[in-house]
């Protein structure tokens, strides 16, 4: 859990007179510096990381901050003891690139003191976590004359009275998707929020996400694995299929269907795309070399058969009676 706690910086730079044109007091007063790391004459430090979370807050806060003489809103008004207000702070914006400024309304009496140089030093009340020493939110402001950490020089950032405001090119404001109406201090803050997110790009750049991106060497390295891999598969898959071609070419010379003087040809053919399933087809309907036929079995059958008609007839002719005598005589002839 955060921890908010109170920071009463009770030194911080001059509030410097107003320029001659204004004539007395300075109505924008500068209350936090520029930087992401604010340190102080006196060693303490602060982290002002998101100022517009302050200007934020105050305007969710929707009421006005006091500005009273050494901080006596925080240190006397709890005792029980007069704590008047010489002016109120009641806008916040951020100039600068991240230093923010307030919008004052004085009182006579704090009029009278600026004037007269009774006190030429602001230093505002503020939260800010413990943890990471964000500044967190403004509460209040008191006149001092200990300074402490280095504010701009109020009369350099006055807008004289009766002075027109400058108008910022349109081609600009559009550049940093501000309105035409966009001040100055707007558009510089927006030029500090580009060149923070450019440092953020280039430093995801540098450090990408494991999630979405592999390293190089990663990748190198599972690349030649899967490549290794591969070699080894093809060395497997030539080897099976050398075994196959040389199975078959041994059955198909047993079974005489080749002959040992045509093994290297139909090897080859094998050793083709789709050779092999096309030799397969062709062990099929080949003819076997030197196969057992039924010749003599067809010899003998017809030898022990009784005769023909025909040779009936030849055996009146001839006077004979015996079959094998006429068989002989055939076989003769």
């Amino acid at each position: 859990m955060t921890t908010h706690t109170f920071a009463l910086n009770t030194e911080l730079r001059p509030l410097l007179e107003a320029t001659a044109a204004q004539k007395g007091t300075p109505l924008w007063v500068e209350l936090i510096p520029v930087g992401e790391q604010i340190t102080g004459r006196d060693g303490r430090s602060w982290v002002n990381d998101h100022p517009q979370g302050v200007v934020d807050a105050f305007q969710a806060n929707q009421a006005d901050l006091p500005i009273d003489i050494e901080h006596a809103t925080e240190l006397k008004a709890p005792k029980g003891d007069p704590a008047p207000a010489v002016g109120w702070i009641k806008g916040l914006e951020v100039r600068d690139g991240g230093a923010i400024w307030g919008w004052v309304e004085w009182n006579p009496q704090g009029r009278s003191l600026m004037e007269e140089k009774s006190y030429r030093y602001l230093s505002p009340v503020f939260t800010f976590d413990t943890h990471t020493k964000r500044i967190l939110q403004l509460y209040s402001a008191g006149l001092t004359n200990q300074p402490n950490l280095h504010l701009t020089a109020l009369n350099q950032r006055i807008q004289p009275a009766g002075e027109p405001a400058m108008t910022l090119p349109l081609a600009l404001c559009t550049a940093l998707g501000l309105s035409a109406q966009a001040t100055e201090a707007q558009a510089v803050s927006a030029i500090h929020q580009m060149k923070t997110d450019k440092d953020k790009a280039l430093n995801r750049a540098s450090h990408p996400s494991l999630e979405k991106f592999v390293p190089r060497a990663d990748h190198d390295a599972a690349l030649n694995r899967a490549q290794a891999a591969e070699i080894r598969l093809r060395e497997i898959e030539h080897r099976a299929l050398h075994q196959h071609i040389e199975d078959e070419l041994e059955k198909a010379q047993k079974m005489g269907a080749i002959t040992p003087a045509t093994v290297d040809y139909h090897r080859a053919c094998c050793q083709q795309d789709g050779g092999l399933t096309r030799f397969r087809a062709f062990l099929q309907c080949a003819p076997r070399m030197g196969e057992d036929t039924d010749w003599e079995r067809k010899a003998v059958n017809k030898h022990s058969q009784g005769l023909s008609e025909e040779d009936k007839a030849a055996c009146l002719l001839l006077g004979l009676d015996d079959k094998d005598e006429f068989n002989q005589i055939k076989e003769a002839a």
